[in-house]
């Protein structure tokens, strides 16, 4: 019986119907002739609100929910959540549905309302946006069901405190592999890359037939068979492709709610598993004072796994980064020439300049892409119309923060880096550029 009760919640109609009465009953001392009237609504209200707990609570019937979400999220991306009802009662019931989501969304009067026939099933579907990595715990999936009547509702709880994981965009990882697949990655602003020049490795020596390039003719081999032959050559397999991500405190700024470093995770998965299909090894480390979060270059089933769950750990430490560290460590244990993209940020020019030694360094012996940010909160504000005067100062001062990032390319440019300025929403399809237009130019 305590938990019948502990159950029971007051709708708004059972006061309006007590109001009433109450209203009835003042109006009857002023008129006797109507006094059995108020005490006939009485009777009456608590006839109907008998029928109405046994309706809810003494029947047979019930109410049946879930809530339907994936083992995991995709950070930065809508995530689609499921719940499913169904309506066991004999009578149509008006339900009214609360899911207690994390506390990381910020969103607490989440609810759906809808009218269920007998023995029907519905299925209600929102989005969540999540834009931490981490643990994600959502509370009870309550249900409350009302009948016809309406004075009271009968509360259901499901689905207690399930606990989601949220990871580096697996989402968007799945969107590009999809366009990759169909052929559609231009309709995304993918560029289409002619190849030029060779990248090829050596594989045999075989007999020459017609069509075969006759520069590729081995006279040595010729001369000793006494019959053409032909060095066979064969694409380039598993460069090393290298993510190194800045992990500092430049990395924390947010654009849409995600941050800098959130946006280079994302990026990361995504190029990693392109790389993996391009036959090349897939690696990555993340620096700040230190060299953290080390995936050495493979290529093998298992590696796309390990990238995912060391990206899920990685987790920025507010220190100033050490480009000089990062120099030792690539030049101690990367010996053979591989592609590092290098997701950092430089606001002024003064910030390269300090670690400009170390990029170059770095540079003579591997081929670096440095990949840094566009303000485009800062871009978008220097576009629009200037009201006042101190609208036009604060103006001036974007567009010379706007300048120095470009200034920053083209110090970069004179010693031979290459670089990537973009907006962070765009981070991932330029990256992806940037990788394919190095392959079909063999440089790596």
């Amino acid at each position: 019986m305590k938990k019948v009760f502990k159950n029971i919640f007051i709708q708004k109609r059972f006061f309006l119907a007590l109001s009433g009465i109450v209203l009835c009953f003042l109006v009857s001392y002023i008129f006797e002739n109507i006094a059995y009237i108020p005490k006939l609504l009485f009777y009456l209200f608590l006839a109907l609100l008998i029928v109405d707990v046994i309706l809810l609570f003494l029947s047979k019937g019930q109410i049946i929910a879930k809530r339907i979400v994936t083992d995991k999220l995709s950070n930065g991306d809508e995530n689609a959540i499921k719940i499913e009802v169904t309506n066991q009662y004999l009578f149509p019931s008006q339900i009214n549905i609360i899911d207690e989501l994390p506390f990381q969304f910020q969103k607490r009067d989440f609810n759906f309302k809808s009218l269920l026939k007998p023995g029907e099933q519905k299925l209600y579907t929102y989005t969540v946006r999540p834009v931490e990595r981490g643990v994600y715990s959502f509370g009870n999936l309550n249900v409350f069901a009302i009948s016809p009547i309406g004075l009271l509702s009968k509360k259901y709880t499901f689905d207690e405190g399930k606990e989601v994981p949220v990871y580096p965009s697996f989402l968007q990882l799945r969107k590009y592999d999809l366009l990759a697949f169909s052929n559609r990655l231009l309709e995304f602003g993918i560029k289409k890359i002619r190849r030029i020049g060779h990248t090829m490795e050596f594989e045999q020596i075989k007999d020459y037939i017609q069509g075969d390039d006759i520069r590729n003719i081995n006279w040595k081999a010729t001369a000793k068979r006494g019959q053409l032959m032909v060095n066979q050559f064969q694409d380039e397999k598993s460069q090393p492709i290298y993510s190194v991500i800045d992990k500092g405190r430049v990395m924390k700024m947010p654009f849409n709610s995600l941050s800098l470093l959130d946006y280079a995770i994302n990026a990361t998965l995504v190029i990693s598993s392109i790389a993996l299909k391009k036959n090349d090894k897939a690696g990555l480390f993340s620096f700040s004072n230190k060299i953290e979060n080390r995936v050495v270059a493979e290529r093998r089933s298992s590696q796309m796994n390990l990238i995912l769950e060391t990206l899920y750990n990685l987790k920025t430490n507010f220190v100033e980064s050490d480009f000089s560290r990062l120099y030792i460590d690539v030049k101690r244990n990367l010996p053979q020439r591989s592609l590092l993209l290098l997701y950092t940020n430089f606001e002024t020019l003064d910030a390269l300049h300090r670690q400009l030694p170390y990029l170059q360094a770095i540079a003579k012996h591997h081929l670096l892409v440095v990949i840094f940010f566009e303000n485009s909160e800062l871009v978008s504000y220097a576009k629009d119309k200037p009201n006042n005067t101190l609208e036009v100062f604060e103006q001036a001062i974007a567009e010379k923060f706007i300048y120095e990032k470009q200034l920053v390319v083209n110090e970069l440019k004179k010693y031979g880096i290459q670089t990537i300025l973009t907006k962070p929403e765009d981070l991932t399809i330029n990256t992806i550029n940037k990788y394919l237009e190095i392959k079909a130019k063999g440089l790596i």
